[in-house]
């Protein structure tokens, strides 16, 4: 059960990689002008180009440092009925961003950073999301303490619990303040 049961709550899964460190959530609408990787380094090479689309609220981070292909779910509420984590997902919560403001056109687009531009590919997984301002939390998940969450050989079993969960909702009219670090989660001691 993905959580996405709930009347109106909408659910999408897919592994994700990046051999950057980093995954993000995106609107490739605010990313037309990428169309190659010169256009993509003018607009996302470095940490300042990041947090100008964060401060836009048209990128959030999922910024994890290491490359390889992660699970995720990203589930999507709608006004009254918000995503939330599933009891067996929050029962093996290992840290929660903050929400971050993300204004969607139509489609959320989940990827490695380096996959980001203005025609989204097979690479990418795409969710689509009423268009207007949502609060986005990203959520990491210790699967691995789960008893039976891999197989005999070591492998992640059908049903084991994603890596990190991502929570889309609209915005009430009392939210934020709104995160704008391009570190997903604080860091001890931040």
């Amino acid at each position: 059960m993905t959580g996405g049961d709930r009347p109106g709550v909408r659910a999408s899964a897919a592994a994700v990689a990046t051999s950057a460190g980093m995954l993000g959530l995106w609107d490739p609408a605010a990313f037309r002008r990428v169309v190659d990787h010169d256009s993509w380094e003018r607009e996302l090479l470095e940490d300042e180009d990041v947090s100008r689309h964060i401060r836009a609220s048209s990128f959030v981070p999922v910024n994890i440092g290491v490359d390889g292909a992660f699970g995720l779910l990203v589930r999507v509420g709608v006004q009254g009925r918000p995503a939330e984590l599933s009891r067996r997902e929050a029962g093996r919560l290992a840290v929660s961003s903050s929400p971050y403001l993300f204004v969607s056109t139509g489609l959320a687009c989940l990827s490695g950073i380096e996959d980001v531009s203005a025609e989204p590919d097979d690479a990418v997984l795409g969710v689509p999301v009423e268009p207007g301002e949502h609060a986005v939390t990203v959520h990491m998940i210790d699967w691995e303490a789960e008893p039976g969450s891999r197989d005999g050989s070591g492998l992640p079993v059908a049903d084991a619990l994603p890596d990190f969960v991502v929570l889309i909702n609209p915005v009430g009219s009392a939210e934020g303040p709104w995160r704008s670090s391009v570190e997903t989660f604080e860091r001890p001691g931040q």
